[in-house]
């Protein structure tokens, strides 16, 4: 993972790549590393991920078929 300093601001760079972390999952996985996790708790975590992520899916194919509005676009301001 790459993430370029420019002008000499690190901050903003750190900013950048604290992002470009958490977007990867490199957190969530540090976290879970740090300890031991029984295998009925790892199961019942998998399961849960597993039915976010269908439940996100089938939330998409809804908004395509036009049965959900699709959500609102964030408006960012100008910098």
């Amino acid at each position: 993972m790459q993430v370029l300093v420019r002008d000499n601001n690190v901050d903003q760079a750190l900013r950048v790549l604290k992002k470009k972390m958490q977007r990867e999952g490199l957190f969530r996985e540090m976290k879970a590393r740090s300890a031991f996790e029984k295998p009925s708790e790892k199961r019942v975590r998998e399961k849960a991920e597993a039915v976010r992520r269908q439940r996100k899916l089938a939330r998409k194919k809804m908004q395509r078929e036009g049965l959900l509005p699709a959500p609102k676009k964030a408006v960012r301001g100008a910098r």
